[in-house]
C-alpha cells in the first residue's frame, strides 16, 4: 500500500503540474489525480467530487491532498474532507518542487509524506541576489 495524492487547485493548475512531473520523472510511482475547482463552483458539488476522488485514490494508506492557496476554496474543501471520515492530510502552497519531492518518496507513510511535501515546497523557493 502507498499513499494516494490528490491535487485540489484553482482551474487546471493541478493537471498542468501532473503533466510536468510526468515529463520530468518519466513515471509517477504513486496514485495521482487532480481536481480543478473553477470560479463559481458549487462548494457541496466540489466536496462530493473531491471525496469521490479521495476514495478512489486511497488504497488503505490514506491520501495526501495538496492545495494551491491556504484559505481559498480548494483548501477549504480539502479541510472538510477530514470531517467526512476520510484518511487525509492537507498541505497548502502547492508548487512543482513540492510535488516532485513527494513523488520521490513513495514509500513514506501519510504523516511523514505530508512533512516531506512541506519541506519540498519550501526548499524549492530560492531568492537570487544576482
Amino acid at each position: 500500500m502507498s499513499v494516494g495524492i490528490l491535487l485540489l487547485t484553482h482551474e487546471a493548475m493541478g493537471a498542468a503540474l501532473i503533466a510536468t512531473a510526468r515529463h520530468i520523472l518519466g513515471r509517477v510511482p504513486l496514485a495521482l489525480d487532480a481536481l480543478a475547482i473553477p470560479p463559481g463552483s458549487d462548494v457541496e458539488d466540489a466536496l462530493y467530487a473531491a471525496a469521490s476522488r479521495v476514495r478512489k485514490l486511497d488504497s488503505g494508506a490514506g491520501v495526501l491532498v495538496l492545495t494551491d492557496v491556504y484559505g481559498a476554496t480548494p483548501s477549504n474543501i480539502a479541510e472538510k474532507l477530514g470531517g467526512l471520515g476520510l484518511d487525509i492530510r492537507r498541505v497548502s502552497g502547492l508548487n512543482l518542487p513540492m510535488l516532485l519531492r513527494v513523488l520521490n518518496y513513495p514509500e513514506q507513510a501519510l504523516a511523514e509524506l505530508s512533512q516531506t511535501a512541506a519541506g519540498g515546497g519550501r526548499a524549492g523557493i530560492i531568492i537570487d541576489h544576482a
